[in-house]
């Protein structure tokens, strides 16, 4: 009798584990989303959430990037504040191959500052090339963040405009 209960509660177990398992990480839908708190930003494009590299917690890491360690979570958070996408493939390259870093950079930004950001991370602005972040760049100072949307909203949809909004730190 003791072996039934032994067997039912492992049966159980292991299909707890499976469905664990089987869940996808968590995606967005068809709709542009921001959580003010961890500076999340829903693309359609890509259809994952996009984190915010400078607010965003290890748990929320830990949650939507496939196979991700605890490890990655503490190098990510060590180089903080990100000013750009550059700094973050230097510093997170010290401990993964290229492709891997680029695999990351799907799931991660870092903030956009209007008047200082580099081009590299002004390119990461869905539906921007080289061109345009250049027209951009030409057109510093922006008085405002009003006026670099204005701008920006030249180049790109409007639904590329705003997800790009929410890639925008403080200015």
């Amino acid at each position: 009798m003791k072996r039934i209960y032994t067997f039912t509660a492992l049966i159980l177990l292991l299909t707890t584990i499976l469905v664990a398992c089987s869940s996808t990480p968590p995606t967005a839908s068809s709709t542009t989303n921001t959580n003010e708190t961890s500076g999340q930003t829903t693309t359609d494009s890509t259809n994952i959430i996009k984190l915010n590299l400078n607010t965003v917690s290890g748990d929320e890491l830990l949650a939507a990037i496939p196979s991700f360690s605890n490890r990655m979570v503490r190098e990510f958070q060590e180089y903080r504040p990100y000013v750009s996408i550059q700094q973050f493939r230097r510093e997170i390259g010290k401990y993964v191959s290229d492709d891997q870093v680029a695999e990351y950079e799907s799931y991660v930004y870092v903030p956009i500052a209007i008047n200082d950001s580099d081009s590299e991370t002004l390119l990461q602005i869905p539906g921007l090339d080289a061109t345009e972040v250049e027209a951009l760049m030409a057109g510093r100072p922006y008085a405002s963040t009003a006026d670099f949307i204005t701008k920006l909203s030249e180049f790109i949809s409007s639904t590329e405009l705003e997800i790009a909004k929410t890639y925008l730190g403080d200015n």
